[in-house]
């Protein structure tokens, strides 16, 4: 596969910044893998930029979290409707016997009635509606940020499983190079038949391996058409690679960055809506009054006259009380609430920050030491071999731990990347790192 074309974290955050503000923090986690023009030609060729754009446009859960918006924008219009009036019509005195047989003694009335809501009732009701719209606009904005950190993730096993698959090849094709040496020195009498059959065994060992690598790069290809609305991968591969990391900041500074998740923010609103629903609660004991008006017709005079009504009804035996306790208490559980929520998120981060600087451990100790003297090994021991100096079995084994030395690398730069994904999927700003450097 052709070796992508890196770039820098400054050119990913201008190219998305124009697009969509938050997820510009998720394309500093990858280097970019072609320029923009290339990837016009490589239409099946999907990088992380590409990645997040169809998951914003395409996830159904963001659908469903723009519907809530729309659902809390119709019950606040609901809210403000006032009550409708009452028309009624009465007779009277009608279809008795004696004088009020038939209709020649009935008494007929039309009457229109209102209600009249007093106590700031309807005001209140239209603050609850405007609080449930704040929440819900501050729960559509934390499903866009999961949706962005969990494509970011996806993107990334992607892109690490078919590095996993390019070691494997290199491996391979290492020992393929190999097998023909071997057949000579058997030719020549310098090397037992069995030795070439023990190194085609290693050979389709790592064959195995790969096909186990093939499957779980399925298996990531599919969660990643997932997030985009898809239900089968419409691209070829992900195109970047892990090759950007540095120093995180301080857990300290993570966590005051997580005052600005939304989770925490939507609290603010939850307080609004949960304090205008405790008012309303309050305000409902207020009685309120009836008006009506109505026209009556007395059929044995053929006279007219007006009637006016006004009912207030007694709040005696019901004073709402046991719905204000109610209110109260949710109202005072919201702090409760939102401190769950919290923990819940620093747990979260603390765990991704761990990974994080696991990674950086060892990826520190693989580059720096493991890698470079397994390489040296191999060379050195693959060059005795072919003197004679070495077994094959020793050149197979110092092989084996050059292939798990470079997978162990990929999947630190793994866990190191999805960390980054995760963390700055909970603070929902960019996750700046120093000291950064790139293979």
């Amino acid at each position: 596969m052709r070796a992508p074309v890196p770039c820098g974290r400054s050119a990913l955050k201008s190219f998305l910044c124009p697009i969509f503000l938050p997820s510009r923090i998720f394309c500093a986690l990858l280097a970019c893998s072609i320029p923009a023009t290339a990837a016009e030609g490589a239409s099946r060729r999907i990088s992380l930029p590409q990645a997040l754009q169809r998951a914003l446009a395409a996830n159904p859960r963001l659908t469903s979290a723009e519907r809530d918006i729309g659902i809390a924008t119709g019950l606040k219009v609901q809210a403000g409707a006032l009550p409708n009036p009452d028309l009624s019509f009465e007779l009277d005195n009608a279809l008795g016997s004696g004088p009020y047989k038939g209709v020649r003694s009935a008494e007929t009335t039309l009457q229109l009635s209102q209600l009249v809501e007093l106590g700031g009732k309807r005001e209140a009701r239209l603050a609850v509606g405007e609080a449930g719209i704040g929440t819900a606009v501050w729960q559509r904005r934390a499903t866009r940020l999961e949706v962005l950190s969990e494509t970011a993730v996806a993107f990334i096993t992607v892109v690490s499983a078919q590095r996993r698959i390019e070691i494997f090849d290199e491996q391979i094709s290492s020992l393929d190079q190999l097998i023909p040496l071997l057949q000579k020195r058997v030719q020549e009498g310098a090397s037992s038949p069995a030795e070439t059959l023990r190194a085609q065994v290693a050979a389709d060992l790592f064959r195995v391996d790969r096909e186990r690598a093939k499957t779980q790069l399925a298996t990531a290809r599919r969660d990643l058409a997932i997030l985009m609305g898809d239900s089968s991968p419409r691209f070829s591969e992900a195109a970047g690679r892990l090759a950007i990391i540095g120093q995180p900041p301080s857990f300290q500074t993570v966590v005051q960055a997580i005052e600005a998740n939304p989770q925490l923010m939507r609290w603010t609103a939850v307080r609004a809506q949960r304090n205008a629903e405790l008012i309303l609660a309050r305000l409902k004991p207020i009685p309120d009054v009836h008006l009506s008006a109505g026209w009556r017709h007395f059929q044995d005079t053929n006279d007219n006259a007006v009637r006016l009504g006004v009912s207030i009804p007694l709040p005696v035996f019901d004073q709402n009380t046991g719905n204000i306790i109610a209110a109260e208490e949710t109202l005072a559980k919201t702090g409760a609430e939102r401190a769950i929520n919290k923990l819940v998120l620093i747990s979260v981060a603390g765990r991704a920050y761990d990974a994080l600087n696991g990674a950086l451990a060892e990826l520190k100790l693989l580059r720096t030491s493991v890698i470079p003297n397994a390489r040296s090994a191999s060379e050195t021991i693959q060059s005795g071999y072919l003197q004679g100096r070495f077994t094959l079995l020793e050149l197979l084994d110092v092989r084996g731990s050059v292939l798990q030395a470079l997978l162990r690398e990929q999947e630190a730069l793994q866990n190191f990347h999805v960390a980054i994904a995760t963390i700055e999927g909970l603070v929902g700003n960019p996750f700046s790192l120093t000291r950064e450097s790139s293979r």
